[in-house]
């Protein structure tokens, strides 16, 4: 798991994460690569709703196809 210091995670903004409240870093394609397997394993224990997986997995790709060009 990419690990990103207190200091990194403020300086991000608003946008680099994939729901409200500053959850779900996804600033560069490996924080989108492992925001797809976190949201996976929490939709399936319940902690997740289906929309909430669905933003995030929509953000997530989007970071990765940038990152492809």
């Amino acid at each position: 798991m990419s690990k990103l210091t207190t200091e990194e995670r403020n300086a991000l903004p608003d946008s680099a994460f994939a729901l409200p409240g500053r959850r779900y870093p996804i600033p560069d394609a490996t924080h989108a690569r492992d925001a797809l397997a976190r949201a996976s394993e929490m939709l399936h224990r319940g902690n997740l709703t289906q929309a909430e997986y669905d933003l995030i997995h929509r953000k997530a790709e989007d970071v990765l196809r940038q990152e492809r060009l």
